[in-house]
């Protein structure tokens, strides 16, 4: 896996990505070349005239499209029927997009019809990349041998992860596979048996209680050999874009990379959060009368609500939004989560909440300082008393600013029960160790996607 933004991705899913930008970029300019007289124009076209630029865009359109509809997931990859239908939807959207530009400007791209040529060479090439990629990585010798060295539900969830498809790992083995006693010496002999018959290439350590149990001589002759021997906690974090709370002793966020909090960096990511919010500010003007309006004519009471919430220190602060339920919404339960077909929002509300057009007012508390952009999702004082109670280190989300959006909310669903607080607060302490500018953007990303598809909203 190759590292991004501080975000772990399988290389073979870069590979695909690059490949793919590649065969859009040259199918367009293999459509040029069909339809230009002669080598001069087409160097004239590329070049001078900076045909290539607009290539390059249209590129980087069908690459957002694919991404759009999930053609880069690696846990899809293998779901051929699927991802050919949405090939053929993004190639069909393409069309459209492209033909409504050249009718309004027909010089878009050199030559004449070098779009219909650059869309019918695309579509076949693309299907064949397709093919070959599938192909390719199916090969043995491009698939990494793994040996997980424990038992539990922890080396269990270990295993299932790194079977997932697209990663390209083969799990030759692990610890609950030994039939008979668990003993030192079984344990020993089938991680030395296993590493010397199916040419082990890593072996991951996941054991839940380490003493007495782990085969020290057998790993270090495999780490001399050059196997790579490394800890659970480092991998599952790889592979879910989490950190599992469970089994995680304090002495691991004393010594794990990252946690850094420079002065340097927190004064770059507070400027890049709130040129966000700015410009996420002036770009909402023109709607905010028109949800002003549709709030207050929908139901009795103020048009925007605020609410106590906990921020960096644990400090609180006054959260603004648009007021999407019934003025007495809390007044016989107390502090609740709103739940599915929850009854308490208006019929405007709904829309708002799918739409995210209530979080508008939260962009006021980032350019005030009580909030990023991006950031674990602040809570309300009442929960946050329970929820620490309840979770180990829930309180350490509390060391950063909270966010309108975080890698919790790109990743997980919105949760109203203590199991979904604990996993969101699993994704909380990724992006607290990752944090930086680069997976900031990364955030903001994936969230204008989630907005425009109206996935995860309540």
């Amino acid at each position: 896996m190759i590292r991004l933004f501080n975000v772990y991705y399988p290389v073979r899913s870069l590979v695909l990505l690059l490949g793919e930008a590649l065969v859009i970029g040259l199918s367009f300019v293999l459509g040029t070349m069909f339809t230009v007289e002669s080598m001069l124009r087409l160097n004239n076209a590329l070049f001078i005239e900076r045909g290539y630029l607009r290539i390059l865009g249209l590129t980087g359109v069908v690459l957002l499209l694919s991404h759009g509809f999930d053609l880069y997931d690696s846990s899809k990859i293998e779901q051929k029927l699927d991802q050919a239908f949405r090939m053929l939807f993004v190639l069909g959207l393409v069309a459209l997009v492209l033909g409504g530009v050249i009718y309004e400007f027909p010089d878009f791209l050199p030559g004449n019809n070098s779009a219909i040529f650059g869309v019918v060479i695309l579509a076949v090439s693309l299907f064949c990349w397709r093919s070959a990629y599938g192909w390719l990585v199916c090969q043995p010798f491009f698939r990494e041998r793994v040996y997980v060295l424990g038992t539990g539900d922890r080396a269990q969830r270990l295993v299932s992860g790194l079977r997932r498809p697209g990663l390209g790992i083969e799990v030759v083995g692990w610890t609950g596979n030994i039939e008979g006693e668990l003993t030192l010496e079984a344990v020993g002999d089938h991680l030395a048996g296993l590493a010397k018959e199916r040419g082990v290439h890593r072996v991951i350590v996941a054991m839940p209680n380490r003493r007495g149990t782990i085969p020290v001589q057998q790993l270090l002759t495999l780490r001399l050999a050059g196997v790579k021997v490394e800890e659970a906690t480092s991998w599952l974090e790889k592979l879910t874009g989490r950190i599992e709370v469970e089994q995680l002793y304090p002495s691991w966020f004393i010594f794990a990379e990252g946690f850094r909090f420079s002065t340097v960096n927190r004064i770059l990511r507070r400027i890049v959060n709130f040129i966000a919010a700015f410009c996420g500010l002036v770009l909402a003007l023109p709607v905010l009368p028109f949800v002003a309006l549709a709030v207050k004519i929908s139901s009795t009471g103020p048009v925007f609500y605020r609410q106590e919430r906990v921020g960096r220190g644990s400090e609180t602060f006054y959260c603004y939004k648009f007021r999407t339920m019934r003025q007495d919404a809390e007044a016989d339960t107390g502090a609740t989560w709103a739940t599915d077909d929850d009854p308490r929002i208006t019929r405007v509300g709904k829309y708002l909440r799918l739409l995210r057009l209530d979080e508008i007012p939260q962009l006021w508390c980032v350019l005030k300082g009580d909030m990023h952009f991006v950031g674990p999702r602040p809570e309300r004082p009442e929960f946050v008393k329970w929820l620490s109670r309840e979770i180990p280190y829930y309180n350490l989300r509390h060391v950063v600013r909270p966010g309108i959006t975080g890698w919790a909310q790109v990743q997980y669903k919105y949760g109203n029960t203590l199991e979904d607080a604990r996993e969101k607060l699993q994704y909380d302490l990724f992006y607290i160790k990752n944090a930086s500018i680069g997976l900031d953007l990364l955030i903001m990303f994936h969230t204008v996607k989630i907005v425009l598809l109206g996935r995860g909203a309540r």
